[in-house]
């Protein structure tokens, strides 16, 4: 078997951007579907343009040889073995459709070449409900509006939510984008902030009752001080983990907080391969590390990021933030692996616009848990609708 050709696709622009998949085609008439993680922020344009260089290196090569095409990109590139965003974020489309290949010719899904189920059934949670959890994306600013969020998640079935407490401001703008000079996350949190945070996460507690699990996201939007501040307030609400509250690749920064609370922290979708993960884990830095599969290096890499962080009792959950071909083969290594702990399902993910990318519609059942794809390979390909909408890049 010979790859043929590779097909760059950028989908119609939604509500997370434009997501950008490759699709490699081979001379038996099997093609394989991957995911470029840069769909969100102010990269999209990159991960274009670096799938259609990374392309061209596997022409002629054998798409079985998953390992081998992976070592080519990493130390033949020159960049590879730099790393960074954008790099690894072409090579993990790369790399999940040459997987995608693997499954369907071998007829089955890719849980099963990667060791087989170790979970039968993958628990989901509500991701970012400060943008509210319903067909139209908007901002939350009153505690009563996250309690009315928390509680139409539940109603699908979720016991877990997740959400940034200090990420919108009281005058309905997103943080990063706030020019209130009062709303200042990095230095020290003022007490009306404070008192904000603490009021909406009570709010989703209240509504949720004390088996649901809180996760709070930051977003790395504070500093070491702030983080530890707000954290302390927040730990009587018994929070699941706190997620990116520091920058994401300060190490020392995220051990420090880690010693003041008692909240497990946890980071991820801005670090990638093993040589990323691998300080955080030896200084005990996170217990939850949030690979992201189609930034981190695929599925080959993913799969030993997380067995690396079994060794340290690291508990995983995958980061998504993207379509359904990312979604589709997150669930397949959260499948595997042991360590597995939750599983990302973000607000933009639910529109409809989102869901009508790929040909299947997986979404998690009436107790908030996936079944994960069995059809052969990683289960999901784009909708005919939405190729017909793409631009595609085609590399021969």
């Amino acid at each position: 078997m010979k790859i043929t050709s590779v097909d760059v696709i950028e989908c119609k622009p939604n509500v997370m951007g434009s997501v950008i998949c490759v699709r490699i085609n081979t001379d038996e008439g099997i093609s394989g579907y991957g995911e470029v993680g840069l769909s969100y922020g102010k990269a999209h344009h990159a991960g274009v343009g670096i799938a259609r260089d990374f392309g061209q290196l596997i022409i002629g090569m054998d798409p079985r040889n998953i390992e081998a095409i992976w070592e080519h990109i990493f130390r033949t590139t020159f960049w590879g073995m730099g790393g960074g965003t954008v790099i690894n974020a072409g090579m993990s489309a790369i790399d999940t459709a040459l997987w995608d290949i693997k499954g369907k010719a071998a007829n089955l899904p890719v849980y099963q070449l990667l060791g087989g189920k170790t979970n039968k059934k993958i628990r989901a949670y509500a991701s970012q409900i400060q943008f509210d959890w319903a067909d139209e994306h908007r901002f939350l600013t009153k505690p009563e509006q996250y309690a009315e969020a928390t509680r139409k998640a539940m109603a699908q079935g979720y016991t877990a939510v997740k959400v940034d407490p200090i990420g919108v401001t009281m005058d309905g703008v997103w943080a990063r984008e706030a020019s209130n000079p009062n709303w200042k996350m990095r230095g020290k949190l003022s007490n009306e902030m404070l008192k904000i945070a603490y009021e909406r996460t009570a709010a989703i507690r209240e509504a949720g009752g004390e088996d649901l699990d809180i996760i709070i996201e930051l977003h790395s939007y504070t500093d070491t001080i702030t983080a530890i501040q707000l954290g302390k307030v927040l730990e009587p609400l018994n929070i699941y983990y706190y997620e990116e509250p520091v920058h994401p690749l300060n190490v020392d920064s995220m051990l420090e907080i880690h010693r003041n609370l008692s909240i497990p922290i946890a980071t991820g979708e801005r670090i990638y391969t093993r040589w990323g993960f691998r300080q955080f884990l030896e200084k005990g830095a996170v217990q939850v590390i949030q690979p992201d599969l189609c930034l981190a290096g695929g599925i080959t890499e993913t799969k030993k990021i997380c067995d690396m962080a079994n060794i340290y009792d690291g508990a995983v959950q995958l980061h998504i933030c993207g379509g359904p071909i990312a979604t589709a083969a997150s669930l397949h290594v959260e499948a595997v692996i042991p360590n597995f702990l939750i599983h990302e399902v973000h607000e933009g993910a639910i529109k409809k616009e989102m869901r009508e990318l790929g040909k299947y519609d997986y979404m998690p059942d009436e107790n908030g848990n996936y079944e994960v794809p069995e059809l052969p390979g990683i289960g999901q390909e784009l909708s005919e609708k939405a190729l017909a909408e793409a631009t595609i890049y085609t590399i021969k």
